[in-house]
């Protein structure tokens, strides 16, 4: 019987890899940012923008360069379009990258928005 020897290097004899860049590998596979950016804008999103902001806005997808934000409440869609060129040169920032193109802003009902968040 013979002994089953595998292909190529083994895989002890290769580089150990980081997390980040085998989710950057499947990320842009299907089209989408790196890892770093997705975790500068979704887990950093309150530290970025401040409580205040992140109580009534927060973001929902991120596509082609595109970030949506659902808020909830038209007023704070019109105040943070004003804001819109800062926020965006901040999240570039901190993301180390120039992926991020523009921020929209969609309205949700304030239930709905808050339902999401699990704050019923």
């Amino acid at each position: 019987m013979s002994t089953w020897k595998p292909s190529g290097p083994a895989e002890w004899e290769r580089d150990p890899k980081r997390v980040g860049e085998s989710l950057d590998r499947v990320t842009a596979s299907i089209g989408g940012p790196k890892a770093s950016t997705l975790s500068a804008v979704f887990s950093g999103w309150e530290e970025l923008v401040g409580p205040e902001i992140a109580s009534h806005a927060r973001p929902r997808s991120l596509r082609g360069g595109v970030l949506v934000v659902e808020v909830d409440e038209p007023a704070w869609a019109a105040q943070l379009g004003f804001l819109a060129a800062q926020l965006l040169t901040k999240l570039q920032a901190e993301a180390g990258t120039e992926e991020l193109t523009e921020i929209r802003f969609r309205v949700v009902g304030a239930g709905d928005a808050k339902g999401r968040r699990g704050s019923r």
